[in-house]
C-alpha cells in the first residue's frame, strides 16, 4: 500500500461537489444490515483488529474487512499469521474476512472455518495486484480464469450460509476488461454482492479509477454493488453514488491518512440532507484540529500497545507516516519515532511533541 497518490484528485477538496446524492444510509448484503453503507476496504499490514476498531470507534463505518488472508494458511493449524489476522472482538460486528486462493475446495473449507469463527461474511480476494500473490494464481492473478472463479464461487457458495461477497478489479489490463461478466456470474452463483476497485491489475494503484466500470455493473446485476477507487473526501464519495449509483462506497487508502473520513461522509450526508439546494465554499463537516490529531495518534498507539500485537513498533513507525502528514513539524515528529527503539518509548515521544506544541500555542494565543 502507498501512502502517496499516484494520480490527481477527480474533485477539489475545498469545494462542494456539484452532485446532490448522499451516501446510502443503509444495504442490504444477504441477512445482514450495512449501516450507513460504508465500507473499510481490506489492506494489507493495516486493517488489523487494533485499527479496525480504532476506525469503529471514530464512527459512520458500516462494514470492516480484515487483511486478506490465505486459505491454505487458515487450514494450516500452525499458522500463526493466519489466525492474527482472524482475530476479532466482539465490538467489530458487522465483520467480513477477506480470503485469497485459488483451489475451490481448499476456498470452501477455509470460508466454512471464517464462518465457524462468528463472521458476519466472508469476502474472497480477486483485487491483489502484488506479484507473489498473483503468481500463484491468487488475487487478481484469477482474472484471467474466469472458470476457475466459477468453480470456487460455486464451491464457497455451498459450503456456507452466511451471506458471500468478492471484490475484484476492471480485469488483467485495459485490453482484458472482465468486470461486468464478472459480476453477472458471481450473481448467478448466489454471491450476495460484488465490490469493484475501478481499475486493472495493471495499473496497481497509479492512474484514475475508471467510474464508469461501477457504472456498468451497477446497471448489469441487481445485487448490491460495492464502489471503491479515489475517494478521498466526503465529496468524492458522494459524486461516485451520483455517477454510478453504487449502492455503497469503499474506502482504502486515505482511512490511514484521514480516519476521520467515514465520521465526515455521514456529516457531509446530513448537511446535505437538511440543505438539498445550498451551495457553500465551506466544507460541511469537521476537520480535525490539532489536539484531535494528538488524541487520535496517542490512541492508536496505546491500543497497539494494549493488544500486545509482535509488530506493534513496526506497526507505529508505518503509521507515523500517515498520522503525521500535514502536522506542522511532522518531519521532526517522524524522526524521533524512527528513531525509538520501543512502543513505550515512541508513544513518550508522541506525548511530548504534541504536549509541547499545545503548550506553546496556548501561550501565544493568551498573550
Amino acid at each position: 500500500m502507498r501512502k502517496y497518490w499516484d494520480n490527481p484528485a477527480n474533485t477539489d477538496a475545498g469545494v462542494i461537489a456539484q452532485a446532490r446524492a448522499t451516501v446510502p444510509g443503509r444495504v442490504m448484503i444477504g441477512d445482514i444490515q450495512i449501516a450507513p453503507a460504508t465500507v473499510l476496504a481490506p489492506m494489507a499490514g493495516v486493517t488489523d483488529t487494533v485499527f479496525r476498531r480504532f476506525i469503529r470507534n471514530l464512527g459512520g463505518c458500516g462494514l470492516i474487512m480484515t487483511e486478506f488472508t490465505s486459505a491454505d494458511g487458515v487450514l494450516r493449524a500452525k499458522d500463526q499469521k493466519a489466525k492474527r489476522y482472524l482475530h476479532f472482538y466482539e465490538d467489530e460486528h458487522p465483520i467480513s474476512a477477506q480470503l485469497f486462493g485459488s483451489d475451490p475446495r481448499v476456498m470452501a473449507e477455509a470460508a466454512r472455518m471464517v464462518e465457524g469463527l462468528g463472521f458476519d461474511l466472508v469476502d474472497l480476494n480477486l483485487g491483489c495486484p502484488a506479484k507473489k500473490v498473483v503468481k500463484c494464481n491468487g488475487g487478481s492473478g484469477l482474472l484471467r480464469d474466469l472458470p476457475a472463479i466459477g468453480k470456487i464461487f460455486e464451491a464457497v457458495r455451498a459450503a456456507i450460509r452466511i451471506p458471500f461477497t468478492v471484490k475484484f478489479r476492471a480485469g488483467w489490463d485495459d485490453e482484458n476488461i472482465v468486470c461486468v461478466e464478472l459480476a453477472k456470474m458471481a450473481e448467478d452463483c448466489g454471491l450476495c454482492a460484488v465490490a469493484l476497485h475501478a481499475r486493472t491489475r495493471e495499473q496497481g494503484y497509479s492512474g484514475q479509477a475508471r467510474w464508469e466500470w461501477i457504472t456498468a455493473i451497477k446497471q448489469a446485476v441487481k445485487i448490491p454493488v460495492i464502489g471503491n477507487g479515489d475517494i478521498r473526501t466526503p465529496q468524492d464519495a458522494c459524486d461516485m453514488v451520483a455517477q454510478t449509483g453504487c449502492d455503497a462506497v469503499m474506502i482504502g487508502r486515505t482511512a490511514p491518512a484521514n480516519p476521520w473520513i467515514f465520521r465526515q461522509i455521514a456529516q457531509y450526508n446530513a448537511w446535505i440532507s437538511e440543505n438539498p439546494a445550498e451551495r457553500s465554499s465551506a466544507l460541511p463537516y469537521e476537520e480535525p484540529a490539532e489536539a484531535d490529531r494528538y488524541q487520535m495518534i496517542r490512541t492508536y498507539f496505546q491500543m497497539l500497545i494494549e493488544e500486545e500485537l509482535p509488530d506493534a513498533v513496526g506497526k507505529m513507525k508505518q503509521f507515523a507516516s500517515w498520522f503525521t502528514h500535514g502536522v506542522p513539524g511532522g518531519a521532526a515528529l517522524r524522526k524521533a519515532i524512527y528513531e525509538s527503539k520501543s512502543a513505550p518509548e515512541i508513544l513518550a515521544r508522541v506525548e511530548n511533541f504534541f504536549e509541547e506544541r499545545l503548550r506553546t500555542s496556548s501561550l501565544v494565543s493568551t498573550s
